[in-house]
């Protein structure tokens, strides 16, 4: 398992940006334990519904805020009130901002009884939440997804859980410039065209091809365009009859293993009539094509060796920039600006579009 000291990546063992830490779904009312960036932590939601994620060990003498169910706290369900959360072993309750709120036999509460919070958005059936290893308020937006999960028309997500793999993040992000996986791995055909940009704190990949199942009628192309904001969250529109829109996040547990997670909205009609049953078994069906897809390339990282030094050809994709984008999420903010300079702009690997020429400036 190799770690971001063995890419050589900068300065922080895990990356800055937007990450996925769990479905909505999967917080109700009773505090859960995650673990992500090497630490031990606790997603729980308030009495207004709000979720909050904080680490995990009470400050006075250790206790785990979420691994119990035998004290009486937990059996008398007072381990949220309000915003806050209680601890198990002695009942200290500390509030949404981290400060102990309440000790139940004394007044005195020390200044330093309070845990690290976390800033998460509840957004589109996901929770989220943001990591800075400086600890700085968010640099860039989380992603709306194009406000489809409250548009009509759209089936929503359900979020496929593609596991746990020991593997360091950035070859999972190799993907977006890796133009040779696409005809072995995903069946794709004539490539008309396969284009990287590079713009800031994304980077998006604009492909068309054929494909051997999905597309048909000759000179027809399955066509894409898939970015990431920031270093932890995919978008993919895919054109044609029924537009679809897929995420797909990955969020680093340890250094070395990352949580993966896909799902997608398709749209299935043009929101004047109720979905039905029928739409929705349809765009789920469509959504467990997209997961067996994804699937390929999971199969693929389950299994292979770490690779550190890619042993690129002139026909791979630029891998070089890609992983100079992805240095400026492992080193502080204030040379990210310097990392954006050296790979911002347009990488044309392929263009056979009519009028558009052939080229390989990467």
């Amino acid at each position: 398992m190799a770690t971001t000291k063995d890419y050589g990546f900068g300065e922080f063992q895990f990356p800055r940006g937007w990450f996925m830490a769990a479905g909505s779904d999967e917080v109700r009312d009773t505090p859960v334990s995650v673990r992500f960036f090497g630490q031990e932590l606790v997603l729980y939601r308030g009495e207004s519904g709000a979720p909050y994620l904080v680490e995990a060990y009470c400050p006075h003498m250790g206790a785990h805020l979420a691994k119990n169910t035998t004290s009486y706290i937990v059996r008398d369900r007072e381990q949220v009130q309000g915003e806050s959360i209680r601890c198990p072993f002695h009942g200290w309750r500390y509030g949404p901002d981290g400060k102990c709120d309440h000790i139940p036999y004394t007044t005195a509460i020390p200044e330093a009884a309070r845990l690290k919070t976390f800033t998460v958005v509840e957004r589109s059936g996901i929770i989220w939440m943001w990591h800075d290893p400086e600890g700085f308020e968010p640099e860039f937006p989380l992603p709306d997804f194009g406000g489809r999960w409250d548009e009509p028309g759209w089936v929503r997500w359900k979020i496929d859980h593609m596991g746990d793999l020991d593997i360091h993040p950035c070859e999972i992000l190799d993907n977006m410039v890796d133009v040779g996986h696409f005809t072995p791995i995903h069946g794709s055909t004539d490539i008309a065209y396969f284009i990287n940009e590079f713009k800031d704190h994304l980077v998006y990949q604009y492909f068309g091809s054929g494909h051997r199942t999905l597309v048909t009628a000759p000179g027809s192309l399955l066509e894409t365009n898939t970015w990431y904001t920031g270093p932890g969250i995919l978008q993919s529109e895919m054109l044609g009859g029924e537009p679809s829109l897929m995420f797909i996040a990955h969020t680093p547990i340890d250094d070395g293993r990352v949580r993966v997670w896909h799902g997608l909205m398709v749209k299935v009609s043009d929101g004047s009539k109720e979905i039905t049953e029928d739409d929705r078994a349809r765009a789920f069906a469509y959504q467990e094509n997209a997961r067996l897809a994804f699937a390929q390339d999971v199969e693929i990282w389950q299994n292979k060796r770490a690779c550190i030094h890619p042993l690129a050809t002139p026909g791979d994709g630029p891998y070089g920039k890609l992983r100079s984008w992805y240095w400026q999420f492992y080193n502080p903010r204030s040379k990210a600006a310097e990392f954006r300079r050296r790979v911002n702009g347009v990488v044309s690997k392929i263009d056979n579009r009519p009028g558009k020429g052939k080229a390989d400036a990467a």
